[in-house]
């Protein structure tokens, strides 16, 4: 059993580099220890853009270029995005031509990143605001995992025993899972 687990573990992973290596073909810059997950980055001009290392970023799109402009000058307005190292970028999240988002930055979820974003930000919404720093949101987390359910068994290996256990504990409360 655990020998097909890997193996589905395995070609999960190979579609991951699948993108990734797609995305460098394009002329997207991405650094080691990234990961990308079903994400539309611009087609067109991912030479464009630059992504550090130990990133992951979860079904959002970056684009470098934008193209409301096309019908009514001829030309589409471009600019470059670098995206720092050890940043989270949020399912749903855009990222719009010529911003930069520092290092050690956390995109929260369906964020629309339109201005760039210093190093070590928590940031979110539409339009986007500052939460707070990387190092309070980590700490703060950090400390809530002393009292609320902690979870150390991956998705990927509960026992469906140990999801209606997770399912129960979880009615009122969030938790954190490995």
């Amino acid at each position: 059993m655990n020998v097909i687990l890997n193996k589905i573990k395995n070609m999960f992973l190979g579609w991951i580099n699948d993108d990734v290596n797609r995305y460098i073909r394009r002329g997207v810059q991405i650094g080691s220890g990234t990961k990308i997950y079903s994400c539309d980055i611009d087609y067109g001009h991912g030479y464009l853009i630059k992504i550090g290392n130990n990133c992951t970023i979860t079904h959002a799109t970056i684009l470098s270029h934008d193209a409301s402009t096309k019908h009514y000058i001829g030309y589409s307005k471009v600019g470059k995005v670098v995206i720092g190292d050890e940043v989270f970028i949020g399912y749903g999240s855009v990222i719009l031509p010529g911003v930069t988002i520092g290092n050690r930055v956390i995109v929260g979820a369906n964020t629309v990143v339109r201005k760039s974003i210093p190093d070590n930000c928590v940031v979110s919404g539409n339009p986007m605001t500052i939460l707070c720093s990387t190092d309070d949101f980590i700490n703060k987390h950090e400390t809530c995992m002393k009292s609320l359910p902690v979870f150390n068994n991956s998705w990927r290996d509960k026992t469906p025993k140990e999801k209606d256990y997770e399912r129960n504990v979880l009615k009122d409360s969030i938790g954190y899972d490995i």
